[in-house]
């Protein structure tokens, strides 16, 4: 019969193993540092020669990176699921952000009520968390730090999801929308109303969530995005508006 003796592993390939659950899992994200070659040792509780063979491993992978002189750093490994063609193709054409809040609405959904169902305590937690850094940010009346932890708070459910696959995806999603491939979230976080009514949402996804209410968390995520892409139509409409009002304006003036 085709077995073969077990052979013990060798603490490097455990360490590189770990680091690697750790990526895939979305732990250690793209550009995090990792910890000093002394802490880590001492928290895997491997030789210093050990690390230093894991990391070199990991380096060869194309999962780590060193930087001369500030230590090793997760590498990029999202890229971008579009070609540069295609984003600037998606930033010059009106409907592709309706598509893209639309592809969102569906995806985060079912994130959503996966995280209702698998999250972990700890997974609430960091969502919790970062809703009372909205709150305290709305307080303070700051839209970008509000717009960042907007983000944050998307991603987080997706990474409570438990599902690898969604999670590295909609990551590379979000750089395009962090990029303002899409749309400013700055600009719909600058008006009163609307950032009460976005906080409102946000509170009432985590109250779901919290509930681990799988239903109700997908049907708060799909009452926010589909408020979004409402609020992003009217912002549409109004810059047509002016654009209209202006060249008429030039257009009075010439004559």
């Amino acid at each position: 019969m085709p077995f073969q003796p077990v052979q013990p592993e060798k603490l490097s390939t455990a360490v590189t193993r770990q680091i690697e659950k750790l990526i895939l899992r979305g732990i250690l994200r793209p550009g995090e540092r990792l910890p000093s070659e002394r802490e880590l040792s001492e928290r895997l509780g491997v030789s210093r020669p050990s690390l230093r063979e894991a990391i070199a491993e990991l380096q060869d992978k194309g999962l780590l990176s060193a930087r001369a002189g500030a230590g090793i750093y997760v590498a990029d490994v999202l890229g971008s699921a579009f070609s540069d063609a295609l984003i600037r193709l998606f930033a010059d054409h009106e409907q592709a952000v309706f598509d893209y809040v639309s592809f969102r609405r569906d995806m985060e959904g079912l994130a959503a009520e996966r995280a209702a169902r698998f999250a972990s305590d700890t997974d609430l937690q960091v969502i919790q968390t970062i809703l009372d850094k909205m709150e305290a940010a709305h307080l303070k009346r700051d839209p970008t730090d509000e717009a960042r932890l907007d983000a944050d708070f998307h991603l987080a459910i997706i990474e409570a999801s438990n599902n690898v696959i969604m999670l590295h995806m909609m990551r590379s999603m979000y750089q395009l929308l962090q990029q303002g491939v899409f749309y400013n979230r700055q600009t719909m976080f600058k008006q009163r109303t609307t950032r009460d009514m976005l906080l409102d949402q946000h509170r009432a996804i985590n109250d779901a969530l919290q509930a681990r209410d799988p239903e109700g968390a997908r049907a708060a995520v799909e009452a926010h995005l589909s408020y979004v892409e409402r609020a992003l139509q009217d912002q549409h409409k109004a810059d047509r508006n002016e654009e209209i009002a202006r060249l008429r304006l030039e257009h009075q003036k010439a004559r």
